[in-house]
């Protein structure tokens, strides 16, 4: 398994702390804002927090989606440039 902070990573760990605490602020945030709604039947805030968890829920799925084919993406191009830089060294092109 990779280091999650290895040089080839563009994401500072400031940054993934950002990250973190923004989605923490903005989950907790909702629920409190539907804890603390007026006089709203139990209803109305059992539908809010299940809207929430499963907008929460998709978001993640997303992402890796999103991640997954950016990565499979970069190893079809790695693979490529190493056939490229191969066929260059058979041929006795350099760079």
């Amino acid at each position: 398994m990779e280091n999650q902070y290895d040089s080839t990573r563009l994401d500072s760990p400031a940054w993934v702390f950002f990250v973190k605490v923004s989605f923490a602020c903005a989950l907790g945030g909702m629920l409190f804002g539907i804890v603390m709604m007026g006089e709203v039947p139990i209803w109305m805030r059992g539908y809010l927090v299940l809207g929430t968890l499963f907008l929460t829920g998709a978001t993640f799925t997303l992402a890796k989606t999103l991640r997954d084919q950016f990565e499979a993406g970069k190893l079809i191009n790695q693979l490529a440039q190493a056939r490229t830089e191969k066929l260059l060294k058979e041929y006795g092109v350099e760079r």
